[in-house]
């Protein structure tokens, strides 16, 4: 696989590379991250292989991270060549309830400081998020509905929002005939697989492409992190202070670190194609902070895991049901009648009637 095999993105005509820049990374106002040289140099290298989505954020790096973007394709051109999105409710103005949040104030005040940082006319990919809960959902379709007729915004998607409240705005949207979102962004990695119960669901039902972000889970599947290992003078997970590192985590790692040593290859590819591989996935989002993570990472597009790898992973990574899911599995004998259906077996119901004459 390459950048430029592209993919639609969800139940869209728009066309974006299989791996996502994000760029969270892009600009040093938080105290880490890529300063302006090492930003330009991934965006050279990424655009340079074929990639053509990035992602940012009206927030990131404190509005940095957009203005970043916007200077370089100014000064380079080619902004009509990628997919640009960006995002609004992150409030950058301390004491003003409106400065983030998806109501329609806030979200048309989002916007234009947007394209004035990315020196743009017009966003290709507009996320919510987060979910906002002090605004209702059709005030914010209706709104972002208004920007996509005004030419100002092309496409709409969510982020990080409750599956229930995703398809109630897809609901109002489809109802009323505005635009609905096509697109789903959501942490999704072989540590953080709890979006399986619900949200990756509704995403396939509601013709969502998934673009996951951290499917290395902070690092953690850098292949940097073990049992009796960390990287030196950096890293955010901390032994001692960091939940994330747990004998459950350490087990998916030793089993990514077995993966990789069979194939040949790295433990972050190991994890990235794993995410590339899973149904719904369209676009995985890259955080890299250096010119050799992103080059590493890339790698990912030219592994193919054996089914017998991705089901030790499975088995590994395997998250607890949450209600209804686990309840739900103990239902499909009595679903199912003891027959296979779409693939899916199901023992015989030891208490259904076996007899017409037991049947009442």
């Amino acid at each position: 696989m390459k950048l430029t095999d592209y993919r639609t993105l969800g139940r869209s005509g728009l066309r974006v590379s299989p791996l996502c820049l994000g760029t969270m990374t892009f600009g040093v106002d938080w105290g880490w991250g890529a300063d302006l040289t090492e930003s330009r140099a991934l965006l050279d290298y990424y655009l340079g292989a074929g990639g053509n989505f990035i992602d940012t954020a009206n927030i990131y790096t404190k509005g940095h991270s957009e203005a970043i973007l916007g200077d370089y394709f100014a000064e380079r051109g080619g902004r009509d060549r990628v997919v640009l999105a960006t995002k609004f409710c992150g409030s950058l103005h301390t004491g003003d309830p409106n400065g983030g949040g998806a109501g329609r104030k806030a979200i048309q005040q989002q916007l234009e400081q947007s394209l004035r940082r990315l020196r743009t006319d017009c966003i290709d990919l507009y996320w919510m998020h987060f979910h906002d809960p002090h605004t209702p959902i059709d005030e914010t379709m209706r709104t972002l509905d208004d920007l996509i007729r005004a030419g100002k915004v092309r496409h709409i998607g969510v982020s990080d929002t409750p599956a229930w409240k995703v398809v109630q705005g897809q609901a109002e949207a489809i109802f009323r005939s505005w635009s609905p979102f096509i697109a789903l962004q959501i942490e999704y990695s072989l540590i953080e697989r709890t979006v399986e119960h619900d949200l990756l669901p509704m995403a396939r039902a509601n013709g969502l492409g998934v673009t996951p972000w951290s499917p290395l889970r902070g690092g953690l599947l850098s292949g940097k992190y073990g049992r009796g290992k960390q990287p030196q003078g950096e890293g955010r997970h901390v032994p001692g202070i960091s939940k994330s590192l747990n004998d459950r985590n350490y087990d998916i790692i030793e089993a990514a670190e077995a993966v990789a040593a069979e194939l040949g290859t790295g433990v972050a590819q190991v994890a990235l194609a794993w995410v590339l591989a899973r149904p719904g996935v369209a676009s995985p989002i890259l955080g890299a902070r250096t010119l050799a993570q992103l080059e590493a990472n890339l790698k990912a597009l030219d592994l193919t895991l054996p089914v017998e790898q991705i089901t030790r992973l499975d088995a590994a990574s395997e998250p607890t049901p949450i209600f209804p899911h686990g309840f739900l599995a103990n239902t499909r004998p009595i679903l199912q009648g003891g027959t296979t259906v779409n693939g899916i077996a199901a023992d015989p119901w030891p208490l259904a009637p076996v007899t017409d004459a037991e049947r009442w």
